[in-house]
C-alpha cells in the first residue's frame, strides 16, 4: 500500500483537503507534494473566498514540498496535452501529471479526464 508521501497533489486535491473533504482523510497530515503552479491556482481560488491574511493562515497549516518545472517537463507536458487534446486537460494539470510520473508519484486528482492513465488516483 502507498504511504501518504507517494502522491502528487493537484489543485483540486489540495482544495478538497482545505475544505475538509473526508474522502481525503487517507492523506491527512501528509506532505503535500505539488508544483508552484498548483499552489498559485489554490491561492487564487482561496482569494476569491477569503481575505489574503486568512489565505496565508490556511496555507501555513499545510506542509508543502514543491517539484520544479524545467524545460523537459514543460515540453513533455505540452506533448502529453497535445496527444490528449480531446480531453481538454489544463496545462497545469498536464505539468502536474508529468511531474508525478517523473517523480514516481501517484497523481491525486478529482479530474475524471485522467481516468485510465497510469499512476492516477481520482477522488471526488
Amino acid at each position: 500500500m502507498e504511504t501518504t508521501n507517494d502522491y502528487f497533489f493537484d489543485t483540486y486535491a489540495i482544495i478538497e483537503i482545505i475544505k475538509g473533504n473526508e474522502k481525503y482523510n487517507f492523506v491527512s497530515g501528509a506532505t503535500i507534494i505539488t508544483s508552484p503552479m498548483n499552489l498559485a491556482e489554490v491561492y487564487y481560488a482561496l482569494l476569491l473566498l477569503y481575505e489574503k491574511s486568512l489565505v496565508e493562515d490556511i496555507l501555513k497549516k499545510l506542509d508543502f514540498q514543491f517539484l520544479g518545472i524545467d524545460l523537459e517537463i514543460a515540453k513533455s507536458a505540452a506533448v502529453f496535452r497535445h496527444q490528449n487534446k480531446k480531453l481538454e486537460l489544463s496545462y497545469i494539470d498536464c505539468i502536474g501529471y508529468v511531474l508525478a510520473l517523473n517523480s514516481n508519484l501517484i497523481f491525486l486528482t478529482g479530474d475524471k479526464g485522467f481516468a485510465g492513465f497510469d499512476k492516477v488516483l481520482i477522488v471526488k
